[in-house]
This record gives structure tokens, C-alpha cells and sequence, in this order.
């Protein structure tokens, strides 16, 4: 599976009413971080297939989910199931503890 792109004109269909688990990576493009996390989100979206759902939304270009989610600064990552938001990270993880954070949601 590829990383998705969230926008705030698709994240009510893609996350929200996703039928599975989607973590949202909340970035920006001078964010060196953010760059360095997207390494591990790829991987990790490879990994989960179809179990979940990888993708990343732009904060400097969709102010209204940003701000909905309180996004305050990035890297902040959110998994959402069910369209709700059952687990938040915020800083650079690494793809052992992401994967390691994310499992439980996934029904492994």
C-alpha cells in the first residue's frame, strides 16, 4: 500500500468513513522531521496493507482539519478508527515504536 494524501476536501470520506484504522500524518514541508517520519510511514504502510491506512496532510495547505484536530505542532500523528481519534503521538518516531504503538488498533 502507498501513503495516501489527505486534504480538508477528502478526510471526512477517506478517514473519517474509512472501514478500517488510518493513521494521519500531520506534516509540513519545512519540517525536517516530517520529512525523516515519512521514511518510517511508508514502510509501515507496505506493511499494514490492507489492515489500515497510511496518509499524510499537508498543515500549511488544509487549515480546517488542522485546526479540528488541534494540531499545534509537527510531526503529530493521529490514528483514527471509527472516526474517532483513539491514539495521538506528536514529535518523530521511528518505525519499531510506531508499528509497536499502532498494533494495538489493529487487531493483531
Amino acid at each position: 500500500m502507498e501513503v495516501a494524501t489527505f486534504t480538508d476536501a477528502n478526510f471526512d470520506e477517506e478517514v473519517l468513513g474509512a472501514a478500517v484504522p488510518v493513521l494521519v500524518d500531520f506534516w509540513a514541508e519545512h519540517c525536517v522531521p516530517c520529512r525523516t517520519q515519512a521514511r518510517a510511514l511508508t514502510r509501515l504502510a507496505t506493511e499494514l496493507g490492507p489492515r489500515a491506512k497510511v496518509g499524510r496532510l499537508d498543515v500549511d495547505g488544509n487549515p480546517r482539519t488542522t485546526e479540528a484536530f488541534r494540531v499545534r505542532g509537527v510531526p503529530h500523528l493521529a490514528l483514527v478508527a471509527g472516526g474517532r481519534v483513539v491514539l495521538e503521538l506528536v514529535g518523530g518516531y521511528p518505525l519499531e515504536r510506531l508499528r509497536e504503538r499502532v498494533r494495538p488498533w489493529l487487531g493483531d
